[in-house]
């Protein structure tokens, strides 16, 4: 399942910087996570990072997105092969 930020987030900027999907930025109101690249750090590590360093708990599963670990691999997978020049 992809991760989405909620409302809470109080744009202290530091998931963007640990996520290894490069799916996080900074949105209109406060940070954002593009579902096409999230993969809940699946293939890089054993948690996500941006919940792992989140100081106001605000990132959650995206319940509109379900996506099982085998998904989430592929998907990982599909973004290292377009990132290999």
């Amino acid at each position: 399942m992809s991760l989405k930020i909620t409302e809470l987030c109080v744009n202290c900027d530091v998931c963007e910087p640990v996520c290894p999907n490069s799916a996080i930025s900074l949105g209109a109101e406060y940070y954002e996570i593009a579902p096409g690249r999230c993969t809940e750090c699946v293939g890089h590590y054993d948690t996500p990072q941006c919940v792992e360093v989140c100081p106001v708990e605000c990132i959650i599963d995206d319940p509109e997105r379900p996506e099982s670990r085998e998904q989430l691999l592929a998907k990982f997978q599909i973004l290292t092969r377009e990132e290999k020049p």
